[in-house]
């Protein structure tokens, strides 16, 4: 599902309860990631649940990144496919161009999410830049 999609469900959807239990949904659509990455090494920080990410970064001169990620949070879940569907697949520059603010907004997340899960999406997405930005740096 693509992001663009996953807006248009979501603003249909007027009740914020069950806007989560959309969320929610989504996240049982997440595949695991394979066992080894559940390591400390793909853990994001800033997270108050588990979150553990994997990056693939291709070898354009402005590389394709793919990112894979799970969490041990059921909201989380279905954020992560979110922040996928918002950022994975796409070259380092799409991804360092993408406001998180944006994201937020978009969404309707901005003023539904506890501070500790805004931090947390927040950290997500910074990782994802930070990945994106050492993928162009080392292109």
């Amino acid at each position: 599902m693509d992001f663009e999609e996953i807006i248009d469900n979501l603003s249909l959807i007027d009740d914020w309860e069950e806007r989560y239990r959309y969320i929610i949904e989504l996240g049982h659509t997440l595949e695991p990631l394979p066992a080894a990455a559940y390591c400390e090494a793909n853990k994001v920080r800033g997270c108050a649940s588990q979150v553990w990410m994997t990056t693939e970064i291709g070898n354009e001169p402005d590389p394709v990144i793919t990112f894979h990620a799970d969490s041990d949070a059921h909201i989380v879940k279905g954020l992560v496919v979110l922040l996928l569907a918002a950022y994975s697949g796409k070259t380092a520059n799409e991804i360092l161009a993408v406001d998180p603010r944006g994201f937020f907004e978009r969404t309707g997340l901005s003023s539904h999410l506890t501070p500790q899960r805004s931090n947390g999406v927040a950290s997500m997405i910074q990782r994802m830049k930070n990945d994106a930005s050492r993928a162009l740096a080392a292109a």
